[in-house]
């Protein structure tokens, strides 16, 4: 409780750019996935409130995510209602909270940081993409798709051209000031000024952009945005109208083979996401704080349950909400739990107020979010780190931006095994040579059939009339591979006249299966 109200200053103005963010995304992807406009809502609020008082996690924030509007489009579609849809959604929670018993959680410290960091840059081009359209008033694709073909047929490159025949002057210039006002709150001399430290720069922009589209409708209604380029939040006229919002799950349906299948492709898909989130956010982390896997997929299981049993969407742990909340500069979990509030009073008590806010002043927050992530000196740290680095990173980047989030880690996760095993490769042999045609060939580690290849190739590019040391002691496994082919080396080495000296350990087991070199005779060493 001390830590709360200590880092209250810091995480409550957090909270409230992640409720700016999220509250656009829930709505989207609620319709995105042809579920109720409210589902999204639910969503969020658990995500936020739930999710966030029971997770390991100072920073992350859950909520619907983009990744599963496909899958819970085609599970409402064979559930046949909505209703019994929610069914796979409580079961799928239950299937998490399994998953963390069971300790799978230590699946997302495999995948490798330079997939990570590929993941949140191209999370931060998607952004920037996706918003382009609905910053100059094109809001026909809805907000937080990810995906790069969308349901209405466009990628994410057309849909930008496209947008080009659809500008409204209107959103164009509130888009653009709101960007210049995130600009101007990020230079050093406004910093220094109290003033705006008081107040988060998404919040200043988002406020300014809603003022002018008041100020174009009284007084240049040719500028003025119609409700379909506002936020939409459903609006009840009393608290039972609000309570119908909320719908519960048909449990009639649960021996529905099709709702288990749905529940466990929402329970992996979901498990696995969050997973991946979580290793990006304790990324973002300047405290570099590193979150429980397993109590994290505990967490969340408990989240889709209560959204399922309310009537809300699927959950995860998101990454554009939880870096909008480490770049806001929240410090603990408060940040998350209080955006849950704030989104519980804001469609509870003032949805109309937020049915003012531009999409174009929520496009423009969102498009400085994705920057941040994929920060030209991102580019840069990687390309320093080397060609085994930075072309993972680079692949993972243009994989998940021309497919979707889980294609794309899949494939950067492969090619980032392709190097390691390459490195690898290389690693495990070390080859010295002298100008006298002496040579050291050392097994430095733990060697397989899949260095085959490079041992034999190294000893067979021996040259004639060569000294050579070969040194095993240092491996402590060598696979019977290896060992057949250093043994085919040592047997035809004299028909060369290639003269080697063998050195192996007499106690490790691995060295008892090699033969002895046919005219053997001492070499000093190189």
């Amino acid at each position: 409780m001390k830590s709360f109200f200590r880092n209250l200053g810091s995480d409550f103005p957090a909270s409230i750019v992640v409720l700016l963010v999220a509250l656009p995304l829930c709505l989207g992807i609620a319709l995105g996935s042809n579920a109720p406009l409210f589902s999204g809502i639910i969503a969020g609020i658990v995500g936020g409130i739930a999710i966030g008082l029971l997770s390991g996690s100072h920073l992350s924030v859950s909520g619907p995510a983009a990744g599963l509007t496909v899958i819970v489009a085609a599970g409402i579609a064979k559930a046949g209602t909505y209703e019994v849809f929610l069914v796979s959604v409580v079961l799928a929670g239950m299937l998490q909270i399994g998953f963390g018993f069971l300790r799978a959680g230590v699946l997302g410290d495999f995948v490798p940081n330079s997939v990570i960091k590929g993941m949140l840059a191209a999370i931060g081009i998607i952004l920037i993409l996706k918003q382009l359209p609905h910053l100059v008033g094109y809001d026909a694709d809805f907000e937080g798709d990810e995906a790069f073909i969308q349901p209405d047929s466009e990628n994410t490159f057309s849909e930008i051209f496209k947008a080009l025949n659809y500008i409204e002057p209107g959103a164009v210039i509130i888009g653009l000031i709101c960007l210049g006002i995130l600009i101007l709150w990020e230079l050093k001399f406004m910093k220094s000024i109290e003033a705006v430290k008081l107040v988060p720069g998404p919040l200043a922009a988002v406020v300014a952009g809603t003022v002018l589209n008041q100020v174009f409708m009284n007084s240049q209604p040719f500028l003025a945005l119609e409700a379909s380029h506002l936020v939409a939040l459903p609006v009840a006229s009393d608290a039972r109208e609000f309570l119908t919002f909320f719908t519960l799950p048909n449990f009639s349906a649960i021996g529905n083979a099709a709702v288990w299948t749905t529940a466990l492709t929402l329970a992996l898909v979901a498990s696995l996401e969050t997973l991946l989130s979580i290793e990006a956010v304790d990324k973002l982390d300047p405290l570099k704080r590193v979150t429980p896997n397993n109590r994290e997929l505990k967490a969340q299981g408990v989240g889709n349950m209560l959204s399922g049993l309310l009537g809300g969407l699927p959950v995860t742990s998101v990454i554009v909400r939880s870096s909008a909340n480490v770049n806001s500069g929240g410090k603990t979990k408060a940040s998350a739990v209080l955006h849950g509030v704030l989104m519980l009073a804001c469609v509870s008590l003032i949805p109309w107020l937020f049915n003012k806010i531009p999409l174009a002043a929520l496009a423009a927050v969102l498009i400085f979010v994705g920057y941040k992530l994929a920060k030209i000196t991102l580019f840069k740290e990687f390309y320093a780190k080397g060609f085994d680095q930075f072309v993972p990173f680079l692949i993972t980047i243009l994989a998940i931006l021309l497919t979707d989030l889980l294609e794309g880690i899949i494939i950067g996760i492969l090619v980032g095994l392709f190097f390691m095993l390459r490195s690898n490769f290389r690693s495990a042999l070390l080859v010295v040579k002298d100008s006298n045609n002496h040579y050291l060939v050392r097994l430095r580690k733990d060697v397989t059939f899949l260095n085959k290849p490079l041992v034999k190739q190294t000893l067979e590019q021996i040259p004639e009339n060569a000294k050579v040391i070969i040194d095993v002691s240092p491996a402590e496994f060598i696979d019977q591979d290896i060992v057949d082919s250093i043994n085919e080396f040592l047997a035809h080495a004299h028909l060369k006249n290639i003269r080697v000296a063998f050195e192996k350990s007499q106690h490790k087991k691995a060295h008892a299966n090699f033969i002895t070199p046919v005219l053997p005779e001492d070499i000093s060493t190189i």
